[in-house]
């Protein structure tokens, strides 16, 4: 099966629908956060308030210090990183014929996954129909051919796969985030709470994250100003650490290998080894955990934009509500 039509499935897991209301004005955000926040690292329990079968136990780990940056990475950032090294993303590239056994090579074009709703799906029946492969989708142009990031670049960079992440982060000497340092950064040291900024939610009056709003998957009301779309970055109160959309807006790539529920524990735990990455929808292909949860992330059907949520991401591509930030440790 191609990887990319096969990762429709995974998306679907990740995403609610297609809305049917005008959204509520943007909120006003300010100058856009920049830079990144120093951690001390140290003990906490990660996984706790587990919600979903892949989530938890909660196991106590500690990590070292290190910093992460205050926003997701932008369009701007990221468009940088392309002028200055001339890197192509794989959403770019023809897929490899050799990754595609029995596949027609004049099938493989350069593509990635773009959430297209119940256009195709009027019944909202069969999720894997939300999404597309769509040929020429990628991060200029990220809803393929015709659209484009003019004006959208304090947006975070979308259409990004795990290799062109981390090959960003190298570029800036840094390096993509364990899960431990993820959620320990999301958690910003409220011990157990749903979300990074306590346990009370959301609400249209006082919006802290850009996530799906109303019932799944009949309507988006866009309530928080962005309906099915990322936002600036930095547009929604930060955490207690000083970090902005630690929770919605867009998935963001770790480095630890998925694998469902948590089996490391102990001192800057890393995740299982490459031999041992299950995602149990495509147990052949090793996958790594992505965290945050999305724009498109519903109370009643995702719920994933709380720390503790992961998903396996999908393994040779990006998608439209995946992007990334990076992490420097100490001494490194």
């Amino acid at each position: 099966m191609i990887r990319r039509l096969a990762a429709l499935a995974a998306a679907a897991a990740l995403a609610a629908c297609a809305p049917r209301a005008a959204e509520a004005p943007a909120p006003a955000c300010a100058a856009q956060p920049v830079g990144e926040v120093a951690l001390p690292g140290g003990r906490f329990v990660m996984g706790a308030d587990p919600l979903r079968p892949e989530e938890g136990p909660p196991r106590e780990v500690s990590v070292g210090a290190f910093s992460i940056d205050r926003t997701e990475v932008t369009n701007a950032q990221f468009a940088e990183f392309v002028r200055a090294t001339g890197y192509v993303t794989l959403a770019e590239r023809r897929p490899d014929p050799r990754f595609y056994p029995g596949v027609d090579p004049r099938r493989l074009k350069p593509s990635s996954v773009v959430f297209v709703g119940d256009v195709a799906d009027p019944s909202r029946s069969d999720p894997s129909r939300w999404w597309r492969v769509v040929e020429g989708a990628d991060w200029r142009r990220p809803t393929g051919p015709g659209s484009s990031i003019a004006g959208r670049e304090r947006e975070p960079v979308v259409h990004v796969g795990y290799e062109d992440a981390l090959a960003y982060a190298r570029w800036r000497g840094r390096d993509l985030p364990t899960e431990a340092e993820w959620e320990y950064a999301a958690r910003a040291g409220l011990a157990g709470a749903r979300y990074p900024w306590g346990d009370e939610p959301s609400t249209p009056a006082a919006p802290r994250a850009n996530h799906w709003q109303g019932p799944f998957p009949a309507l988006d009301s866009g309530a928080d100003g962005y309906r099915m779309k990322p936002a600036p970055v930095g547009c929604f109160p930060a955490n207690g650490h000083g970090l902005h959309d630690m929770a919605g807006n867009v998935w963001e790539w770790t480095r630890d290998w998925y694998r469902p529920g948590l089996e490391t524990e102990g001192e800057n735990p890393g995740g299982p080894p490459q031999d041992r990455a299950l995602d149990p929808a495509e147990p052949a292909v090793p996958k790594h955990v992505i965290k945050g949860g999305s724009y498109l992330c519903a109370d009643d059907y995702c719920f994933r934009y709380r720390p503790g949520a992961r998903q396996p991401g999908p393994p040779d591509t990006g998608a439209s509500h995946l992007g990334f930030r990076t992490v420097r440790r100490a001494g490194s």
